[in-house]
């Protein structure tokens, strides 16, 4: 019997600061309440926080995972990742930031084919530039979660981003406005992003979902929508956020 293949989600933005890896986060949480089994790639080689946020020890990062395979000591893609509950692993990123320029793009593209075969999800976190790393990132996973916020600067490199997507005919993503992650920034309605987008918005996290003890989260490794009180708490965004899942899911099944 054929293994079923996992499927990947890419975590972008056209700015910093806009909550990606929270959104990352939350994400792997809602998708282990689907009862499946979660990766997290934290590919912001220089300065990913997935391993931070998580608060479990860690030994070994996407750096190991490259070096062993250029020197032939590679065995087994599970020796790489760190295990945060039953559902939800962690592929760190390097603990020297200097090592990230080290890592050729192939072996990133290598560790995200072979991490589709254990899990049924792999989020991939990214930074927010464009250069090789992450080029090579966007074509490759299956699918591209835009993140931004209610900001002119964003706006701005959003509709950039969102151009070269349309003049290289992909379409493989959607757009999430998080507007948890300031606020007190409300410039644009919804409608008035899409118009200068030229773009939908296809899902939307208000600022209730702001959390004023993030960094107490952050502090004891705790993912926010694995809290047992979540979902009554933050009904409506943990909804988008079940959405963003099932959408997701469901778009990895029409494709097997």
């Amino acid at each position: 019997m054929k293994k079923q293949i996992g499927k990947s989600l890419g975590i972008f933005s056209g700015k910093g600061g806009v909550g990606k890896t929270i959104t990352a986060l939350n994400l792997a949480g809602i998708f282990e309440i689907m009862a499946k089994k979660v990766l997290i790639m934290d590919m912001d080689l220089s300065n990913g926080e997935i391993a931070l946020s998580l608060n479990r020890p860690f030994s070994k990062t996407i750096y190991n995972f490259a070096e062993d395979y250029v020197n032939n000591r590679y065995e087994n893609f599970k020796d790489y990742v760190t295990q945060y509950d039953d559902y939800i692993d962690f592929l760190a990123c390097p603990k020297d930031p200097r090592q990230a320029n080290k890592i050729a793009s192939k072996y990133l593209e290598i560790a995200l084919d072979k991490a589709v075969y254990y899990y049924d999800i792999v989020l991939v976190d990214m930074s927010h530039i464009l250069n090789e790393t992450n080029l090579v990132l966007l074509d490759k996973v299956d699918s591209i979660l835009f993140v931004m916020n209610n900001d002119p600067m964003d706006l701005k490199n959003m509709k950039s981003l969102i151009s070269i997507f349309k003049d290289l005919n992909k379409i493989n993503y959607s757009i999430l406005l998080n507007d948890s992650r300031d606020p007190y920034k409300k410039y644009f309605t919804e409608l008035d992003i899409e118009n200068l987008l030229n773009a939908k918005i296809d899902y939307a996290i208000s600022d209730e979902f702001y959390i004023k003890n993030l960094d107490q989260y952050i502090m004891n490794g705790e993912i926010v929508t694995l809290h047992p009180k979540a979902s009554n708490v933050f009904n409506k965004d943990f909804s988008v956020l079940m959405k963003i899942g099932t959408d997701f899911a469901k778009e990895g099944e029409e494709h097997e």
